[in-house]
């Protein structure tokens, strides 16, 4: 029969642990606050020590140059000299702030204060009277001893004051020392009366476990095989887990590394078409390898953003037209001069497949308006993407220059034309080209996933940008 007084004699040491423990937590934050103060004052004394020494090095730097000025006439010594001067007062104001945990040293500062006066005042007047050819009065100045006495006198008492920092330093140390060897000791005593409770505690927690274990020796034997295939069954379930996952890491890298090596080879496609057009002398057919290169680089975006961006499925737009809208300004900077394209696109994913189409769209749109909108080749061209109020994806291409007349066949091959059309039907979407007063807008309208939130107002602050070359 199992003793109900076992519990009793438990409970007794495991709560003297406690305690114990709940001592040495507090000792500890105690002890880590002093410690955390001593360290902030042994900061601020090194602090007040190393302003002490700056305030001193800028005083003989000022009489220094004040000296070699007297003695040579040379005006290359007043420009440190002022420096160190106008230095001198910000160091004696940071010197008075630092002192006020010192109230022992309340007067000496404020006779240094008065001393570091009477010094500048010395300096300046000797200065003053070299400047007027005064050099006898000036040199008996000097001579006087009175600079050198205001200069021993400060020394004096920056002296004191750094003797005072350093005794404070000293006992901040010895101060930690005495912490350090506490809380060492804390812990010790801290750490032996747990092991004790807990070696005690321990004792009678075996002594009632091997008293139940007899009660449990039959359930345990009838649990045993059911143990047994829960254990399996849950081995199964974890090594089925692990390889459907190392099967999708193994996917999601071999599509990384696919979209890599799409992006780098359409990369390297568009790179020897745009080789072969600058090596080409015919302006038609050296036109139409570079638009070729142009939709070849907006199909590499896609890949590109897509091993990027860690998601193999969806592409954001903004950062993708960004890029498309970039590659267009440079790539036409020698001859748009002075044609800027200004952006606005909103946060919206789309489908890669889809967003290619979109960006071959965007490609030959603002290739168009580049080429036939300025003659005179100065202008604006807006491109904006945005969400509708019925959940369509927009896009807009708009130019203010010449405009167009649809009775008029539009100038070019009209391959651009074929390309936006069949692009447009595999984004279900529909393209109108309206006229303006003045200029042309080009008007694409397409269905977008709602599995994805997406910005209606054009993306975050930073996604309206301007480009001029």
């Amino acid at each position: 029969m199992v003793s109900r007084e076992v519990p009793k004699r438990t409970i007794v040491p495991l709560f003297i642990g406690f305690f114990a423990l709940a001592i040495i937590v507090v000792m500890t934050f105690w002890l880590n606050q002093r410690t955390q103060q001593n360290f902030n004052n042994v900061t601020a004394d090194r602090s007040l020590r190393t302003a002490v020494t700056d305030l001193r090095n800028n005083m003989q730097a000022a009489e220094s140059n004040q000296r070699g000025y007297l003695y040579t006439g040379n005006e290359i010594y007043l420009a440190p000299y002022s420096v160190a001067e106008s230095q001198l007062q910000k160091q004696l104001l940071n010197v008075q702030s630092r002192l006020k945990d010192y109230p022992e040293l309340a007067a000496a500062i404020a006779r240094l204060s008065a001393v570091i006066e009477l010094k500048n005042k010395e300096m300046d007047d000797s200065i003053e009277l070299k400047k007027k050819g005064d050099d006898a009065l000036a040199l008996s100045l000097v001579q006087s001893n009175r600079g050198k006495a205001l200069m021993d006198e400060a020394n004096v008492f920056l002296g004191g004051i750094v003797r005072s920092t350093e005794q404070r330093l000293l006992v901040g140390v010895q101060e930690q020392q005495r912490e350090a060897l506490l809380l060492n000791w804390v812990s010790i005593i801290g750490a032996l009366v747990i092991l004790g409770t807990g070696a005690l505690a321990g004792y009678f927690v075996l002594n009632h476990t091997w008293n139940l274990a007899k009660a449990r020796e039959e359930l345990n034997s009838l649990n045993l095989s059911l143990e047994q295939r829960v254990g399996e069954r849950t081995t199964e379930l974890a090594n089925t887990n692990n390889d459907l996952q190392l099967a999708r890491y193994r996917a999601e890298t071999l599509l990384d590394d696919v979209n890599h090596r799409v992006a780098n080879s359409l990369a390297m496609v568009s790179a020897l078409v745009k080789l072969q057009a600058n090596s080409i002398s015919d302006k038609t057919t050296k036109d139409a390898l570079e638009e070729t290169q142009s939709r070849i680089h907006a199909v590499s975006l896609v890949h590109r953003n897509l091993y990027t961006s860690g998601d193999a499925k969806f592409v954001s737009l903004d950062e993708y037209l960004t890029g498309i809208v970039q590659h267009l300004q440079t790539a036409t900077h020698d001859q748009t001069h002075s044609v800027s394209l200004e952006y606005s696109f909103a946060h919206i994913q789309l489908l890669a497949d889809k967003a290619t189409n979109l960006g071959v769209i965007l490609n030959e749109w603002v290739i168009n308006a580049i080429k036939y909108a300025y003659p005179s080749g100065s202008g604006v061209v807006q491109i904006k993407l945005l969400l509708t109020e019925n959940g369509l994806g927009e896009l807009t291409v708009t130019d203010v220059g010449v405009g167009f007349d649809p009775k008029i066949r539009a100038r070019g091959t009209g391959f651009g034309t074929r390309i936006v059309r069949a692009m447009a039907t595999s984004l279900s979407g529909t393209v109108e080209y309206l006229a303006a007063d003045p200029g042309a807008i080009s008007k694409l309208v397409f269905e977008v996933e709602q599995d994805f939130p997406v910005d209606s107002h054009g993306g975050d602050p930073g996604s309206n940008k301007k480009w001029r070359s």
